[in-house]
């Protein structure tokens, strides 16, 4: 089966702490691989790696949560083309890798599939059943990758 074709803007924000360690764990070549390996349908995906700050402000304003979160997917489409922004919040990723044990890049590539999946209508918030059925298919497509199972199961 080919892969999804694929349209990414990267896009980090201003400078924050530590930038330079998270554009060395997102080189474009391998964001596009992750994001396109979890795409059932042609894409146009904006990744945009964002600070504290604004990562909290995003989760409050779109989701009424006020605290920074690791990944918000704003999915516009889902066919004919898979349309959809992902904002990663850095120092959340930075400290749940470390957290977890796992290197920056491979909590990236977990969370960027994660958020390709919600642009595609998946959703872990539904009911257990659905929040297996999403880990599974995450754990699928990181072992296509190469990645180990993000759960440790």
């Amino acid at each position: 089966m080919a892969l999804a074709q694929l349209s990414l803007s990267l896009q980090f924000a201003q400078r924050f702490k530590g930038i330079e360690r998270h554009r060395a764990a997102l080189p474009r070549h391998s964001v596009a691989r992750w994001i396109r390996h979890a795409l059932d349908a042609d894409g146009e995906i904006t990744v945009r790696i964002v600070d504290a700050e604004e990562g909290q402000r995003l989760n409050r304003e779109f989701r009424g949560k006020d605290y920074a979160t690791n990944v918000l997917t704003f999915d516009y489409a889902q066919s004919p083309v898979v349309m959809a922004d992902l904002v990663l919040c850095a120092p959340v990723v930075a400290s749940e890798a470390k957290e977890q044990r796992k290197t920056l890049a491979a909590h990236y590539a977990h969370l960027l599939v994660h958020g390709t999946l919600h642009a595609q209508g998946w959703d872990h918030e539904t009911g257990e059943a659905d929040a297996e059925e999403m880990e599974a298919r995450e754990i699928e497509i990181l072992a296509g990758l190469g990645i180990r199972n993000p759960y440790g199961r």
